[in-house]
């Protein structure tokens, strides 16, 4: 089994160690079975980004709702492109800020797949 290498795109990484442990857990465990080809169960297809195959994990605790978002479309790696504490005042829905965030940090991890396709 290939397991797929894994990019954090932008402050991801140090946004992660933010969270509660055990949503740091239920991310790395989501992260790992993207890794391996799989997709956890609270993952989902995060609508709006025209088949760039960006996926969310979702998670809540008693202090709130935290999401994931990353692609796997994108050469043969696993970009992490979000990790946030959802505090949206609009039920369900993403803010625009996030959408807007995660839109331009895909855009960067597409130029860093390209920038890795041209030195092989």
């Amino acid at each position: 089994m290939k397991i797929k290498e894994l990019i954090w795109v932008g402050s991801t990484k140090k946004d992660l160690k933010k969270l509660p442990e055990e949503v740091q857990k239920v991310f790395g465990y989501g992260l790992y079975l993207a890794q391996i080809g799989s997709m956890h169960l609270n993952a989902e297809i995060l609508q709006g980004f025209k088949g760039a195959g960006v996926i969310e994990i979702k998670e809540s605790d008693q202090a709130g709702t935290y999401r994931a978002v990353y692609t796997v479309k994108i050469e043969d790696v696993v970009f992490v492109l979000h990790v946030f504490q959802k505090k949206s005042k609009q039920g369900i829905k993403t803010p625009q800020s996030d959408i807007n965030l995660i839109n331009d940090r895909l855009q960067y991890a597409q130029e860093i797949s390209k920038e890795r396709s041209r030195k092989k």
